[in-house]
């Protein structure tokens, strides 16, 4: 990448301007670029790219993805990142309002490394949700916390130790993933790509209006729709082999719909999910849905063999319990071994991050020598963080190395103190889980930055495996330390892995480190208390999330993630029911299969015929999940993704994206209101004549 040159005196008294000066400016730039193919973005230098506006937009762009991202990981463990919708919303609600408004009020010139800005504060706010879909609730399901509510306190001040620890530690790993590595980052830098594309000219401006109607259209569509099936269940599911069943008096189709969930569903989160998962994801989930529990299951119980759906029980095997530990198998083992076949890449990881890291630690030693030899400083004579060979930044634009490094210790403190007091963690278990966090990390930012997937699930686990010989007083304090440390783990790498990737695209844009790392911080502080509020609030409303009852049949949210981090804390801390044989055998299959397939794809498969390899975690998640309706949802959005684009390549690539995004946020603000409307006691269900029998407790 170029090196940025360095800004001239005489540049600098140019730009310096005042407020009468800025607005004349912006008013020049917008009579200059009167074609539309004309460059506009080199016409002002963005003075401010640190700026409120931009901050609280993107925060607030954020909490609509975590509110999604919270009833998407409750149902199935996926969560969605906030980078593309932040950059065009923002830049949809932001250059209007810029131009609008005085700048006392907000407005003045809102240029592309502002975007990044308002798109950083968005992955910010968006992303905290990773501990609640998984580890947290496992712990009420497990008996370990009392009620949500009641411990608000203890999950708020963990949500700020996740939060911070994640946004400190980023800052020294940019030089080495971002810079000396210099990796793909395929999203990040799709991300930069738009927002370069949005300021660049007339028509990216135009094309830009575009992408945000677009999106905005879709979702106040998947908004207004689901808040409709609250009052009338045919805009939820439609209940087509129940009444094909009922009319011809054939109980096997009628089984299908009420005991196996094959209904269709207008699940336009997952529709849109459909359209951006790589086919060999959603048709392995697909496919391997049909066969447990479209053809086995319903097989094994109508012989007998297999005594139900759902549950746990020790009388007999169901579909649900049968098939658990052979998907857990599944998911964890191929995870894990997708990581691990990746050896370089785990070997430049670890050696980077830890370069990186007492690189930093010196430095901050030379400052602080510095300091103590000196009580009082010349201002000028004060140490700047010193941009690495190749940075295209001034010292003045980087983070001071105090910051992060003082915000490190901080939060190691913090934490400790937190998960002492609150959990009942030992000190240096904590420490522990802290430092296998940060390690974690770097994997995490690696295969994130190589292959643009963030393996927040096998960093989980693989914390959980490391724990499971950790003392404790009693098996329940056990399983509190292995979930919670794994949550330490999950939500450093997650929190690491978005604000890298945010960096990335903050280099290829030429936008301030230091501008970004202000902007997370103010988001932050809104998403600690967005992310616990989401939580306490489907809690109350859905008490099967944290109900020790672990039949998610039929419970709205059918808590994969959290099933999967439940049991293998019980299995590792020798809590978990025998299984019986057959189970056992499955399970021994699963688990060679698990290890043995990722090797084949990997030293097997050549390169370019990989996408079309079966996802072996995909077909782990269709074992666990009792909710074929998922599957089927997303298989139809991927098809019509395909046939899209066969049919309109362009229109394809320029809102497919803008499409999903819509969706996925729509419905998860509605789900929000939904959930108000359940512990208001909003009668709803006002037309039931498509449920089963007519009856509102069979449509759900």
């Amino acid at each position: 990448m170029e090196s940025k040159p360095e800004t001239t005196e005489q540049e600098k008294i140019e730009y310096e301007i005042d407020e009468k000066k800025q607005e004349e400016l912006y008013e020049k730039s917008d009579q200059i670029a009167v074609k539309d193919d004309e460059p506009i973005g080199h016409v002002i230098v963005e003075e401010w790219q640190f700026t409120w506006r931009a901050s609280v937009v993107g925060s607030l762009l954020g909490c609509l993805i975590a509110a999604s991202n919270t009833y998407l990981g409750l149902k199935i463990g996926w969560t969605f990142g906030a980078s593309m919708f932040g950059a065009i919303f923002s830049f949809a609600i932001l250059k209007p309002l810029s131009r609008a408004l005085p700048i006392w009020l907000g407005g003045g010139y809102f240029g592309a490394k502002e975007n990044v800005t308002a798109q950083s504060a968005a992955t910010t706010a968006g992303g905290l949700s990773a501990g609640f879909v998984a580890g947290v609730p496992a712990l009420y399901k497990l008996g370990l916390m009392s009620t949500p509510s009641g411990d608000a306190a203890a999950l708020t001040l963990f949500t700020i130790s996740a939060a911070f620890y994640g946004l400190f530690f980023a800052v020294p790993l940019r030089r080495h993933f971002v810079i000396n590595q210099d990796l793909p980052f395929p999203t990040p830098r799709a991300t930069a790509v738009t927002i370069i594309s949005l300021h660049n000219s007339v028509s990216g401006e135009k094309e830009a209006m575009k992408k945000a109607k677009v999106m905005a259209v879709f979702f106040f569509g998947a908004f207004i729709w689901t808040l409709i099936a609250y009052w009338v269940p045919f805009f939820e599911k439609i209940h087509i082999l129940f009444w094909i069943g009922y009319s011809t008096g054939y109980t096997n189709m009628i089984s299908a719909d009420l005991d196996f969930g094959w209904v269709f569903s207008f699940d336009w989160p997952f529709f849109g999910a459909g359209l951006m998962t790589p086919g060999s994801t959603v048709i392995s989930f697909f496919v391997s849905s049909v066969f447990v529990w479209g053809i086995i299951g319903p097989v094994m119980v109508s012989k007998g063999s297999w005594i139900g759906v759902g549950g746990f029980t020790d009388e007999g095997d169901t579909v649900q319990q049968f098939f658990l530990w052979p998907g857990i198998a599944l998911m964890v083992l191929s995870s894990i071994t997708e990581l691990l076949v990746r050896y370089k890449l785990l070997w430049r990881a670890l050696k980077g991050g830890a370069t990186e890291i007492y690189s930093g630690i010196q430095y901050t030693g030379n400052t602080l020598s510095q300091l103590i030899r000196r009580k009082k400083m010349d201002p000028a004579e004060k140490p700047e963080p010193r941009p690495s060979p190749g940075d295209i930044y001034l010292p003045h634009e980087l983070v001071p190395t105090y910051w992060w490094a003082g915000g490190v210790l901080l939060s190691i403190i913090f934490t400790c103190a937190i998960m002492g007091e609150f959990f009942g963690m030992p000190v240096y278990q904590s420490i522990v889980a802290i430092i296998i966090a940060f390690i974690l990390s770097f994997v995490g930012i690696q295969a994130s930055g190589e292959t643009d997937i963030n393996p927040t699930g096998a960093i989980g686990k693989m914390t959980q495996l490391i724990f499971a010989g950790m003392p404790a007083d009693t098996v329940q304090q056990l399983q509190k330390n292995n979930l919670m440390a794994g949550t330490i783990s999950a939500s450093a790498a997650s929190q690491a892995v978005d604000m890298v990737g945010d960096l990335k695209t903050g280099q290829i844009v030429g936008a301030s480190p230091r501008s970004q790392f202000l902007a997370q911080a103010v988001a932050s502080i809104p998403a600690i208390g967005i992310a616990v509020g989401l939580f306490i609030l489907f809690a109350e409303a859905y008490p099967c999330v944290i109900s020790q009852e672990l039949d998610t049949t039929d419970c709205p949210f059918k808590l994969v993630a959290v099933m999967a981090w439940l049991q293998v804390a019980r299995l590792l801390t020798g809590a978990a029911e025998p299984l019986s044989k057959g189970a056992i055998i499955v399970t021994a299959v699963c688990v060679a299969v698990g290890v043995i397939m990722p090797l084949i794809r990997f030293f097997v498969v050549p390169e370019k015929y990989r996408r079309f390899f079966p996802s072996m975690a995909a077909i782990g998640i269709s074992m666990i999940n009792p909710d074929p309706s998922i599957p089927f949802v997303m298989l139809i959005g991927w098809t019509v993704g395909k046939i899209w684009k066969w049919r309109w390549p362009k229109n394809y690539d320029d809102y497919m994206y803008s499409c999903a995004g819509g969706l996925i946020a729509g419905q998860g603000i509605s789900a929000l209101l939904k959930a108000v409307f359940q512990i208001a006691q909003v009668p709803g269900d006002a037309f039931v004549g498509s449920c089963p029998y007519g009856d509102a407790s069979q449509c759900p």
